[in-house]
Order: structure tokens, then sequence, then C-alpha cells
């Protein structure tokens, strides 16, 4: 027993099944937290296996320094990591479509119409034309397309 109270010793396995718990819990929540936590906890087991005679003390403050250093490492590294695009629009495909032209697909009536662009049918607003006119897509709202005739401002 020890004498701060606590009724066990801590063993190399304590620290696995508090990674294991670790990697759960990560898989369950968004980011990239817990992940290093786990890892800590996997590296304090191991040095728990090598060295059998640590304290709990010492096994907790390796943990502590080992979850320390991997969170701060992996918060100053991982903007390094993350491969930004020079495409603003990337999975905004309606911003895609601003300034394109194309051709009606059906009338627009009371300011609704259809417009097919590749292989999509949009829906866009805009003024009443007929079917087969050329429009220009000036903005997108949702995924409502406003146009306007092709050859006006």
């Amino acid at each position: 027993m020890s004498e701060v109270g606590i009724p066990f010793e801590l063993e190399f396995w304590h620290w696995m099944i508090l990674a294991a718990l670790l990697a759960g819990l990560e898989i369950l929540t968004p980011g990239f937290f817990f992940l290093w936590l786990g890892g800590a906890a996997l590296l304090t087991g191991i040095v728990a296996l090598v060295v059998p005679s640590l304290t709990w003390e010492i096994q907790v403050l390796v943990f502590a320094l080992l979850s320390g250093v991997s969170v701060l490492a992996w918060y100053r590294f991982r903007d390094k990591l993350v491969i930004q695009s020079d495409d603003n629009t990337l999975n905004r495909r309606g911003e895609q479509m601003v300034a394109r032209t194309a051709t009606l697909s059906e009338p627009i009536v009371n300011g609704r119409g259809q417009i097919r662009i590749d292989d999509t049918v949009w829906r866009c607003e805009g003024p009443d034309l007929p079917a087969g006119t050329r429009v220009k897509v000036t903005s997108v709202r949702g995924a409502m397309l406003s146009v306007e005739q092709v050859g006006t401002s």
C-alpha cells in the first residue's frame, strides 16, 4: 500500500488501458487532441514496462510531460501539414458557377426558372426570359443562381 493512500501501484497495463480509452475517445470526437494524450499514455506504459521500479508519482509526471510535449508539438506543426488550396471556392459548388454562361433549360417565369450547367440542372432567378436564352450567373444564394441575359448589365 502506498504512503499517500493509493491502494495499488500503477502498472504498465494501466497506461495501456488508458491509451486505448483515449484512442476510443478520439474516434468519437473531432480534432486530434485525444490522439496525442493516448500516445503519451502508450509511451508512459512502455517506460513503466522497461523500468518497473518507477513510482506512480514519476509515472504520472512522465505522462504529463509527454502529453504536454506531444500536444504542443502538434499545435506547432499542424499548420505546416495542412495543404492549403489556391481555389477558395473548393467544395462550394454554387460559388463556382458565378460568371459562367449557359442556356436556360426552362423559361424564367415570375422570376424563377431552370438552367443547365454541365451535368446539373440549377434553379435560377432573374428577369422573365424564354427557354434557350443565353444567360450569365451573377451570384448565388444557397442553391439558387441569380442570372441575367448575356449582353445586358
